[in-house]
């Protein structure tokens, strides 16, 4: 029995990872072809992410099943964030020849866990040698009847909500950066986000105005709603529950303020929508209103409590 990956040989790897995959009655043609086909009901959502070692995980904090998961939550959140329902998923795995079989096994159990848990189906992908492993994930989603959610759409008088967990992630990157393992709810949160699946359906049919995933922090992300329907968001800083595990890590940091989790970490994939005031669904929590830009000096903007936040706001990748 094969090793490693380079011992396997390509093909032998592919059939590693697609071995008794599970199909949908939408996927005319599955792994094995040159080419996926499924039939959608309406116009496809279709978003690409990229993962690489050393990077966004570290083989001493994730297991290979964690890395698998991850990598297609963070892809299928934002299909959550359009309102798309998913179809199925392409995963591009470039990785040493060295890497153990064993590894590309758990990873493969990730990413058929996640898969089943977003309602996705592995269609296919790619695999090629490189120096470390990196994982490109491309989903496809179906939106059916409905119309995108986009950022552009919040307008004054509509109010922020959140749905899902922030914070959490970056809590347990903290942790970790110290050489710790606890608390545990905060490092698991960091090795594989929840996205809040199926809620981008729900914010969809309840008349949400704009949508985003929540990867790079909620600052920064509401930035781009700002931004792109050019609006204030105004944020309340009383109307976000600070989880014990996150208070019990800012105490460690020296005193940190809690609310930086919050507002400015990212990968916990959450749902942060605008929406009519009466419109919000059950399981969101408003945080937050939407304003005009007003004044020839003002200019789209997220505020925290009327003011600018003063610390990081978000994850920057360049």
């Amino acid at each position: 029995m094969a090793g490693s990956v380079g011992e396997l040989g390509e093909f032998g790897l592919i059939a590693e990872i697609t071995a008794g995959l599970p199909s949908a009655a939408n996927v005319v043609v599955g792994p094995g072809d040159d080419c996926a086909v499924f039939a959608p009901q309406g116009p496809v959502a279709v978003s690409t992410d990229t993962m690489v070692e050393g990077r966004h995980w570290r083989p001493n904090w994730s297991s290979a099943q964690d890395v698998g998961r991850k990598a297609v939550a963070a892809a299928a959140a934002d299909l959550e964030a359009e309102g798309a329902r998913g179809i199925g998923v392409v995963i591009s795995l470039a990785l040493p020849a060295s890497t153990p079989v064993e590894w590309v096994r758990e990873f493969s159990a990730g990413v058929r866990a996640e898969c089943a848990k977003a309602g996705l189906v592995l269609l296919g992908g790619d695999t090629v040698e490189a120096p470390q492993i990196v994982i490109t994930a491309t989903v496809f989603g179906d939106l059916a009847d409905r119309a995108p959610v986009t950022r552009a759409g919040a307008g004054a008088g509509d109010v922020v909500a959140i749905c899902g967990r922030l914070g959490w992630a970056e809590a347990g990157l903290a942790v970790l950066n110290r050489g710790f393992r606890s608390p545990a709810a905060v490092v698991n949160a960091h090795r594989v986000p929840e996205p809040p699946y199926g809620q981008g359906i729900v914010a969809a049919e309840a008349g949400a105005t704009a949508m985003v995933d929540v990867s790079d922090g909620l600052l920064a992300d509401l930035g781009h709603i700002a931004a792109a329907s050019e609006v204030v968001i105004d944020l309340d800083p009383a109307a976000f529950d600070i989880a014990e595990p996150q208070t019990a890590v800012a105490a460690a940091l020296g005193g940190k303020d809690p609310l930086a989790f919050v507002l400015a970490g990212g990968e916990d994939h959450a749902l942060a929508a605008c929406f009519a005031p009466g419109d919000v669904p059950a399981g969101w929590m408003v945080v937050g209103v939407v304003r005009p830009v007003e004044g020839p000096a003002s200019a789209p903007a997220v505020l925290v409590g009327g003011q600018q936040w003063e610390h990081a706001v978000g994850w920057s990748h360049f």
